[in-house]
């Protein structure tokens, strides 16, 4: 029996049932592959928008790396210029900016950490205008050494125009060296002895011979 025998043979109902069967399955075939295109692009694009999110975001810390690195040679450079004493090095900026300091006390420097060491001096200064004030001030903020002022009392002298009595506590921060000399010294007797150990047996054989 042919397939159009069959086919006849077939009731109404049943060869439309037929013919949306082959309708659907055509419709099928016919969408199936842009819809595969579709989601495949879909897929390769959100790869696409995850490696740029990816990139965007190794920039964005290699901006914060690069920004870190910056500070922090800044701070190796400010360091590297330990402040001399304070109490000569404060005398001079005070007299550069015509002002006097009565009363100046180291104190004993205090260690921050293992790198570092604060010391510190109290000055004294009476009957300073504000304009000379804030010209010392400036010169030891701008002296390239890693200085501050950790505390600072003003007071207005009575009934005289700007006139200032000044008390102030000046740090400054060094940074501590590792002492390299001693391990190099102790590395060279190393290397020394070993030499001599190896040149020793050559000295009794000429002393064979």
């Amino acid at each position: 029996m042919t397939l159009r025998e069959r086919m006849e043979r077939l009731e109404d109902r049943e060869r439309r049932l037929l013919f949306v069967m082959l309708a659907f399955v055509a419709a099928a075939v016919v969408m199936l592959p842009p819809l595969a295109v579709s989601a495949m692009v879909h897929s390769r694009k959100s790869d696409v928008e995850a490696v740029q999110e990816a990139l965007a975001a190794i920039a964005d810390e290699k901006e914060v790396l690069d920004r870190v690195r910056a500070e922090k040679s800044a701070i190796t450079v400010r360091y590297a210029r330990p402040a001399p004493p304070l109490a000569a090095f404060l005398s001079k900026l005070a007299s550069e900016s015509s002002l006097e300091i009565l009363e100046s006390q180291d104190r004993q420097a205090v260690p921050h950490g293992k790198k570092f060491e604060e010391r510190t001096t109290k000055i004294t200064l009476r009957k300073v205008g504000m304009l000379n004030l804030v010209r010392f001030l400036e010169r030891i903020e701008q002296s390239g050494h890693p200085l501050r002022v950790s505390q600072f009392n003003l007071r207005k002298r009575g009934t005289e125009p700007d006139s200032y009595d000044v008390d102030m506590v000046v740090s400054a921060f060094d940074r501590k060296v590792e002492p390299k000399t001693e391990k190099a010294a102790a590395a060279g007797s190393a290397s020394a002895a070993d030499a001599g150990a190896q040149e020793a047996p050559n000295e009794d054989e000429e002393d064979e011979e």
